[in-house]
């Protein structure tokens, strides 16, 4: 009974239980039925106030929007309205103006017919006077020929032949006064302007001498040059064609020759010998050959230094290279150079004088004697073979004609022409400019050593000691040494034939075999 009883207990007190957790259970479920809704009833409050505000927002954007546009369709209405209103005052101006120019035209037009009319009138009154005093003049003609025995035509024919001759007579008298006018200044202006030219041109006496003289510091230095048996100088003689001259002058060695750029060479040449110290043949000829491209490069230095100074510009490289070889070239003994650049100064002066072009003139100056360097002989006179070598190399006619016409070899065919020539006169014949008979003695020693160089074989010639001997070097290849002999006797026999010249003339042909090879 007691299990029972706590069974039954136990049954009741679960049931009880369940009961009870029933309640509870639904009052909370209750409970959150009622914070569901009221939950839910705040959130639709505040979604029913956001979309008002949004609902508000949205109208007042509207508003905004519109009234944009409003304000933009109306500034559009009015800026269309004062363009109209524009066009309408341009076109209302334009009529009024039309008006004008219109009623304008009608008083011009009313004003011509008028002025038309009147000068019609006038004119027609003009021709009656006209027509009345041709009559009366026609009249008076034939009462004139009555009383005269002439006619109007044969009147006419002796009054112009008596003009005529009053005229004539009074020109002739003018002319013949005007030429003796211009006989007595002439003289007296190019005089006047030669003056003036000479007195603005100051050089110095140009003396051209046949040799140099090179200062040695010892008389010690003079072996060494001469070598052992004379080999170094007759290797620097063979190379330079100078005389060397080795005697009892303390402290000097004279060089020797008639051609200055041979001279200079051997100068320069011996004067690096000697710094140096090393003074053999093969020395000698590598020394003299740098020597001589060193010259080449003086001579085009010193004709670029020439143009430079006379203000000379656009010469062709050629001609600037000729001009720079006058300085190692004379005539009658007087610097080439040094003439030239003298002509060219009396040239612009006289031409300044003259009112004519001062740079053609000096440009034609220095260019005058180009032909006196050409590189090989030619049998034109200097002045043709200057005026060829400038139309080759592009210089104006004007130049060249004035080149070649300076000796009047051709026609002179402008103004420039005869400046030329007198200039070139100033120079020649200032006192001591010139000495003739140094000229006449260079041309010989050339002629002599043209004669070498006419037969087959010869390599080199110079003509030395004042012209006394001819050395002759020959190829060896080319002529053997019983040939040599015969070759002396022939140049000896053609000079002797064909040249006048003062004394007796040693031919020395040098004939020299090399042997040479290399160690590798």
């Amino acid at each position: 009974m007691d299990i029972l009883t706590i069974i039954i207990s136990g049954i009741i007190g679960i049931a009880g239980g369940f009961g009870i957790a029933k309640l509870i259970e639904k009052s909370n479920i209750s409970n959150l039925i009622k914070n569901a809704k009221k939950e839910a009833s705040s959130i639709l409050k505040d979604a029913n106030l956001e979309a008002e505000n949004i609902k508000k927002d949205k109208i007042l954007q509207a508003k905004e929007k519109f009234i944009e546009l409003k304000s933009e369709h109306e500034q559009v209405i009015l800026s269309r309205d004062k363009k109209v209103a524009e066009i309408e005052k341009r076109v209302r101006d334009k009529e009024s103006q039309i008006s004008n120019e219109l009623s304008k035209a009608k008083k011009v037009n009313d004003d011509f017919e008028s002025k038309t009319l009147e000068y019609t009138t006038k004119i027609e009154n003009l021709d009656k006077k006209q027509a009345e005093v041709d009559k009366l003049h026609k009249s008076q003609l034939q009462q004139l020929e009555v009383i005269s025995g002439l006619s109007a035509e044969e009147a006419k024919d002796q009054l112009v032949e008596g003009l005529k001759a009053e005229a004539k007579s009074k020109a002739m008298s003018h002319i013949q006064d005007t030429i003796e006018e211009a006989k007595l200044t002439a003289q007296q202006e190019a005089k006047k302007i030669i003056i003036n030219t000479i007195q603005r041109v100051g050089t110095e006496e140009a003396v051209e001498n046949c040799v140099s003289v090179f200062n040695i510091e010892s008389d010690d230095v003079k072996g060494r040059i001469i070598g052992r048996e004379g080999r170094n100088i007759r290797a620097l003689e063979a190379a330079t064609g100078v005389e060397i001259i080795v005697d009892d002058t303390p402290e000097a060695i004279i060089l020797s020759c008639f051609d200055p750029v041979r001279r200079e060479i051997a100068r320069l040449a011996l004067h690096k010998l000697v710094t140096d110290g090393r003074i053999h043949p093969a020395r000698i000829e590598e020394v003299v050959a740098k020597t001589a491209k060193q010259i080449d490069d003086e001579i085009i230095e010193v004709g670029k230094r020439t143009v430079i100074d006379l203000g000379i510009h656009g010469l062709h490289p050629e001609l600037i290279k000729v001009v720079g070889r006058m300085k190692y070239r004379s005539s009658y003994g007087q610097n080439l150079l040094q003439h030239s650049r003298e002509v060219s100064k009396l040239c612009g002066i006289m031409a300044a004088e003259l009112g004519l072009n001062v740079k053609l003139a000096k440009r034609a100056g220095l260019l005058h004697d180009i032909g006196k360097v050409p590189d090989a002989e030619s049998d034109l006179p200097h002045a043709l073979l200057g005026m060829q070598w400038a139309e080759k190399y592009g210089e104006k006619e004007e130049v060249c004609n004035a080149i070649g016409a300076h000796h009047d070899e051709i026609e002179m065919k402008s103004l420039l022409s005869p400046i030329i020539q007198v200039c070139d006169a100033i120079s020649g014949a200032r006192p001591g400019a010139r000495r003739q008979v140094l000229d006449s003695y260079i041309q010989r020693l050339k002629d002599l050593e043209e004669v070498a160089y006419g037969f087959s074989g010869v390599k080199n010639a110079y003509a030395i000691q004042a012209g006394r001997e001819l050395r002759v070097i020959v190829e060896s290849e080319k002529v053997s040494d019983e040939n040599a002999a015969n070759l002396s006797f022939d140049i000896s026999q053609k000079i002797q034939t064909e040249m006048t010249y003062p004394g007796q003339v040693k031919v020395t042909v040098i004939r020299e075999t090399r042997a040479v090879n290399i160690a590798k």
